[in-house]
C-alpha cells in the first residue's frame, strides 16, 4: 500500500508543478492629429444658347464644399479669366477669341448679390459670418444671369472662375 501511496505521490507532484511564467501589462497609446481641412468641386454654370433678343437668360450650377466636422469656412469667386475690370468680379466676361459676352454670378436666387471676393460691390458666401463643416458635402448654388440685348457675334464664348474657399 506505501507503494502506491508513492506512486499516486509522484504524479500528483509532477502534475502540480507551478507554470514558470508571467504576465505584465501596458498601456500602448494610440493617438492622431486631425486637421482643419476642406475639399471643394464645381459644376458648370451651363448657360445653353443665348438668343439677345429675348429675355435675360438664367441658369446655376454649384460650388460643393466638403469640411471637417466644425470647421468653419467661406467661398470666393474670383473675376474670371476676362473682366472688363481686371480684378473686378462685378465685371465678369465670357470670351470667344476677341469677343466678349458680359455675365453675372450671383450669391440669390433673386440676382442682387454679386458674388465675388468681397471687393468692387461684391460678396463672399455667406455674406456674414461662415458656413460650418460637418463631413458631408455641402453645396452652395451658383445663379448665373447673362443680360437680353447683347447683340455679340455668335460663337462658343467661354471663362473660367476659381472657387477659393477659406477655412480654419
Amino acid at each position: 500500500m506505501k507503494a502506491r501511496f508513492h506512486w499516486m505521490g509522484a504524479l500528483l507532484a509532477f502534475s502540480a508543478v507551478p507554470g514558470f511564467s508571467a504576465t505584465t501589462t501596458a498601456n500602448l497609446s494610440v493617438t492622431a492629429t486631425v486637421t482643419a481641412t476642406c475639399a471643394v468641386a464645381t459644376s458648370p454654370v451651363a448657360f445653353g444658347v443665348y438668343d439677345p433678343t429675348g429675355a435675360d437668360l438664367d441658369t446655376a450650377g454649384a460650388v460643393t464644399v466638403t469640411c471637417t466636422s466644425g470647421t468653419t469656412y467661406s467661398v470666393a469667386l474670383d473675376a474670371g479669366a476676362s473682366p472688363s475690370t481686371p480684378g473686378d468680379a462685378s465685371t465678369r466676361r465670357m470670351v470667344d477669341g476677341a469677343n466678349f459676352l458680359p455675365y453675372a454670378l450671383y450669391l440669390d436666387a433673386g440676382r442682387a448679390t454679386v458674388w465675388g471676393d468681397g471687393l468692387n460691390g461684391t460678396s463672399v458666401n455667406p455674406t456674414t459670418g461662415t458656413f460650418t463643416g460637418d463631413g458631408t458635402a455641402q453645396a452652395r448654388t451658383v445663379y448665373g444671369r447673362i443680360v437680353a440685348g447683347q447683340y455679340v457675334p455668335p460663337g462658343s464664348y467661354a471663362d473660367t472662375v476659381v472657387a477659393t474657399v477659406t477655412y480654419n
